[in-house]
């Protein structure tokens, strides 16, 4: 297949939608001859700072010299985004013949009787058999929803991280932060270290969890430490800490108190790969994290006005980005630029991010399940809707002014196309 009939071949089994289980996952890995045991790896789910945490370990590796694979999920322009080795996209045409491999295979599971694989398990399946083909020796994988019945959970990691759990997908995986705690802690498996910034009921179901899967949970802020040392527009640095090991200072590029949080679990899954792995020396850690890179997420661009691009798509993540505005530019309004998904919590994301004084411009995301910018400017007193993504960034630059500051949140479907639109302004 070509780049352009792998989309279309893509596009046809959107149509099955999201169907959370691992037995399709399995069939298909069985038939591929199980890549993803032909290399190591790292699991990482959570409601926030999953794909940040992803990343930064995938940084680290590489530092060490270690070949690395990394699969996230979603892209922000390109399916070949999803996977990368050594920090490089595949080319489409790795892509397209990485899906046409699995399809084959696709082909004979449905010709047999079985279900027919969703869209995310055939592109996690071709993520998995790319890594093998490309002889890596650590793959880092992104969840990509929950993580009990991901179909990425059929791998068995080294370490397996859980960044944080709060309200989200409660359609899928509950209604209550046990609930969906059991989910994130899904990825645990037998005798296999656990690192988590998760806090309070969730932390809870995530130590039963592990008790009864007799895994070895290192907790941030009980078994290791982050100490903020510095704070600027051009990066941050910090001071990490266990009870055997001090590293200071430690320089991020990634904007944003949580992120620290989210180096600091990064740290700690490199501490206990670093038990059975030579290379991933302290200064391997520090080139890393000085090197990593997250697009997207607290993203800045351009300066008169300065643009914010951030995916922030939950009542959590909008707060988080609020916070990190308000210790990056204090005291100044925000010009926003919304954009929602319809099956998101709206008023959540609208209460933890806009502040009397501010100004939005909504607009709709590009997806068949964005709210329209007419219904989300209802939401908000005083914001107008644009009939388009470039006219709300026109309008918004107007409105701020060269000294003020533009954000452009609200979904991940907007950060990509909205990164462009900024830089050719």
């Amino acid at each position: 297949m070509t780049y352009e009939e792998t989309l279309d071949y893509l596009a046809s089994l959107s149509r099955f939608g999201i169907n959370l289980g691992l037995s399709r996952i399995k069939k298909l890995t069985q038939l591929l001859g199980h890549p993803e045991r032909r290399y190591k790896t790292v699991h990482i789910t959570g409601t926030n700072g999953k794909g940040s945490t992803t990343a930064m370990t995938a940084a680290v590796l590489q530092a060490a010299g270690i070949r690395t694979g990394m699969y996230i999920s979603p892209h922000l322009t390109d399916y070949t985004e999803r996977i990368t080795v050594d920090g490089q996209p595949v080319s489409r045409k790795e892509f397209a013949a990485a899906v046409a491999h699995v399809k084959t295979h696709v082909e004979q599971m449905t010709a047999a009787g079985a279900e027919q694989p969703t869209e995310f398990e055939v592109i996690t399946a071709a993520a998995l058999h790319y890594f093998a083909a490309a002889h890596v020796e650590y793959a880092v994988i992104e969840v990509g929803l929950g993580g009990l019945l991901d179909s990425t959970n059929v791998v068995r990691p080294e370490v397996a991280v859980i960044t944080n759990v709060a309200l989200e997908h409660t359609d899928r995986c509950g209604n209550t932060i046990e609930e969906i705690a059991a989910h994130k802690a899904g990825i645990i498996k037998p005798g296999v270290p656990v690192v988590t910034g998760a806090a309070g009921a969730a932390l809870a179901v995530i130590m039963a969890e592990a008790a009864r899967q007799k895994a070895p949970v290192y907790r941030l802020g009980h078994d290791f430490q982050v100490e903020p040392l510095s704070a600027g527009l051009t990066g941050q640095s910090f001071a990490w800490r266990d009870d055997k090991l001090l590293l200071r200072p430690l320089r991020l590029r990634l904007l944003g108190r949580h992120q620290l949080d989210n180096a600091a679990l990064t740290v700690k899954t490199a501490v206990l790969l670093a038990a059975n792995e030579p290379r991933l020396s302290a200064e391997a850690i520090r080139w890393g994290l000085e090197a990593a890179f997250w697009p997207g997420r607290f993203e800045l661009l351009g300066e008169h006005p300065v643009f914010v691009v951030d995916g922030a798509h939950n009542p959590a993540g909008a707060l988080t980005l609020r916070v990190a505005l308000d210790e990056y530019f204090p005291g100044q309004n925000i010009t926003f630029v919304l954009g929602i998904l319809q099956d998101k919590d709206m008023e959540g994301i609208i209460r933890a991010l806009i502040r009397q004084g501010d100004r939005v411009f909504t607009v709709a995301p590009a997806s068949e399940r964005a709210a329209g910018a007419d219904k989300l400017a209802a939401l908000i007193p005083g914001a107008r809707a644009a009939v388009s993504l470039e006219e709300a960034i026109r309008l918004a630059a107007d409105a701020a002014g060269k000294a003020g500051v533009v954000c452009i949140a609200g979904s991940l479907y907007l950060v990509g196309t909205a990164r462009a639109v900024v830089r050719n302004m």
